[in-house]
């Protein structure tokens, strides 16, 4: 353990900023695994309700992901990998579109 005043609160700080970020990263993934558990009730019945659950649940992603970004607990890059991978999990269960 650290004997000098300022590397005795440098630890504080360090735990008291990583169980933030821990609470971000869980949130992340917890809304992440209910978006993707709707999008797949969504894709093997398709309804308005599902689709407005859907909308809700992307929307709820989203932004935590740009919040943990914010605040630093996630890079840009990474936050920006798992809101493609939300995005796609969606458009791989939309009907194709016909290129005229």
């Amino acid at each position: 353990m650290a004997n000098i005043k300022s590397a005795i609160k440098r630890v504080e700080i360090a735990e008291r900023n990583r169980l933030r970020n821990k609470s971000y990263k869980s949130a992340v993934k917890t809304l992440t695994k209910k978006y993707l558990a709707v999008v797949s009730k969504y894709a093997a019945s398709p309804s308005s309700e599902l689709e407005q659950e859907v909308q809700k649940s992307q929307a709820a992603a989203y932004s935590k992901i740009d919040k943990a970004i914010k605040r630093g607990a996630l890079h840009p890059n990474t936050g920006a990998r798992k809101k493609s991978l939300i995005a796609r999990a969606l458009k791989k269960h939309e009907a194709p579109q016909s290129v005229s």
